[in-house]
């Protein structure tokens, strides 16, 4: 048990709403899109990250307050934002049950997602975050 966190990247064409922000759902053309999405990331119990990927789903028009099971997209213009918040130290301290607690040693594996979300919007891919808790 515990707070399980990834990044997916997906082609534009198999989400329901390419634009989307918030919440992105699968274009339901009869093809397993969600098994098209492909992990380029995954953190167990960071719950700073966490933390600043729930504060950017409620920003977008996310409405769940609880964020467990939603997910967020992630533009360059949003990676700038985070990998200045990491770099700075400046991830919001973040509590829940079974979340655990960031540590020093996760700036390094962050800044390596926030590089492999940078290709693969370069790729042509939507980048977003998942979790589940």
């Amino acid at each position: 048990m515990g707070l399980d966190m990834y990044a997916f990247k997906i082609r534009p064409a198999l989400l329901a709403d390419p634009e989307a922000m918030v919440d992105l759902q699968p274009a339901g053309s009869g093809e397993n899109e969600e098994d098209q999405a492909e992990q380029i990331a995954s953190w167990r119990k960071h719950p700073n990250l966490h933390g600043w990927m729930h504060h950017l789903y409620i920003a977008k028009g996310g409405t769940d307050r609880e964020f467990n099971g939603n997910t967020v997209r992630l533009t360059e213009e949003l990676l700038d934002v985070l990998e200045a918040d990491i770099t700075a130290g400046e991830l919001p301290p973040t509590s829940g049950f079974f979340f655990g607690q960031s540590t020093p040693e996760d700036r390094d594996d962050d800044l390596l997602f926030v590089a492999k979300a940078r290709a693969a919007l370069a790729e042509g891919y939507v980048v977003f975050y998942d979790s589940w808790w």
